[in-house]
């Protein structure tokens, strides 16, 4: 892919929204993707120049339809498992996260990337209810913001003389609040962890898995091959793995333990005019069961694909902007989960 006037920072999927389909540091109950995981390295053209790059990437994922393998299924039809089954009806999940993306090339070998998310998540559940019981009185709502997970990832791409594959490292560390009720439910475990503020549920502990961070330290690995198809066509191809191998939640009875996430995205972007690059994108996200008593085992895996549509476009000197919008194509969710009908992400970056 040839290298644009701005070099962007290296992003994640999510899943992830801070390369590769792994954008944001995020797995929230009853969405198997909960981060966006549009490429931002393919957006907006990967680089081998050395410097200082910043970018800034905002991401709006409005989760309020419930699915169920590859079908949507409506609230009452979830709501007619209760009370036998003790199934949780929720009714949205907005998702709204910032992130600033930091990233440092000492060469065209190297370079190593932070991203630092913000979230802003509302939320709201009726609780384990009954088809009757699907009231706005019954509705508990909570509000979630602060500092997510910080990532850290090193690239190298000196393997080609060409320098258009490379190879990913990194870690994702434990730095939003975090926690759940511990072992007995008459308190908190985790750090600082946040409960809903209205509804029949105010005062309780909003699920472990919606806080901003997931107490646990990740590993992340991935790759990517950019390449020119034509004289106007570039096409990438890239992909990333996420496990958590540390936990702060371990105490038996209080344990929580996020599912592994692994993307792969690939797509084309048109370069005939260097001032403004359409491009398409396909992003796929695979994620596991979340593990132990704090966690949603039954709700939180699946695998979903997006086709994503997009523009970058050099708005001033060393500026670039971006913007896509990111629309399902498939899903295959396991047990009842909140999911987008799409997805918008816009960025803005620079290079010194």
């Amino acid at each position: 892919m040839r290298p644009l006037a701005l070099p962007i920072s290296r992003t994640l999927l999510a899943l992830a929204c801070g390369a590769g389909a792994l954008a944001l540091p995020l797995s929230a109950h009853a969405c198997a993707t909960c981060g966006c995981s549009l490429s931002t390295d393919a957006a907006m053209g990967y680089s081998t120049a050395s410097g200082w790059r910043v970018n800034l990437q905002t991401d709006y994922l409005n989760q309020n339809q419930l699915r169920s393998g590859t079908r949507s299924v409506s609230a009452a039809n979830v709501a007619a498992l209760n009370p036998a089954a003790n199934q949780e009806v929720e009714h949205d999940t907005i998702n709204r996260y910032t992130t600033l993306g930091l990233t440092f090339s000492p060469n065209a070998d190297w370079s190593v990337n932070l991203q630092i998310p913000y979230i802003d998540r509302s939320h709201s559940t009726y609780g384990a209810v009954t088809p009757g019981q699907l009231t706005a009185d019954n509705l508990s709502d909570a509000s979630l913001r602060g500092l997510g997970d910080i990532k850290l990832i090193g690239s190298y791409q000196g393997l080609l003389p060409t320098h258009n594959f490379g190879l990913q490292l990194g870690v994702k560390l434990p730095t939003g609040r975090y926690g759940g009720p511990n072992a007995d439910g008459t308190g908190t475990v985790g750090r600082d962890p946040i409960a809903f503020s209205s509804g029949p549920s105010a005062g309780q502990l909003v699920d472990t898995s919606l806080q901003p961070g997931t107490g646990s330290t990740d590993l992340i690995a991935g790759a990517y091959y950019y390449q020119a198809i034509s004289q106007d066509f570039d096409g990438f191809v890239n992909g990333q793995f996420q496990a958590a191998v540390a936990h702060k939640l371990d105490s038996p009875g209080a344990d929580y333990r996020p599912g592994n996430l692994a993307g792969l995205s690939f797509g084309v972007r048109y370069e005939a005019h260097p001032a403004w690059v359409p491009q398409l994108q396909v992003n796929i996200t695979h994620k596991s069961h979340d593990q132990g008593a704090l966690a949603d085992t039954t709700d939180t895996a699946g695998t979903v694909a997006y086709l994503s549509p997009g523009l970058s476009v050099t708005v001033a000197t060393d500026w670039q902007a971006y913007g896509f919008v990111q629309l399902p194509v498939y899903s295959q969710l396991d047990g009842y989960q909140l999911f987008p009908h799409w997805t918008a992400s816009l960025g803005i970056g620079t290079a010194f």
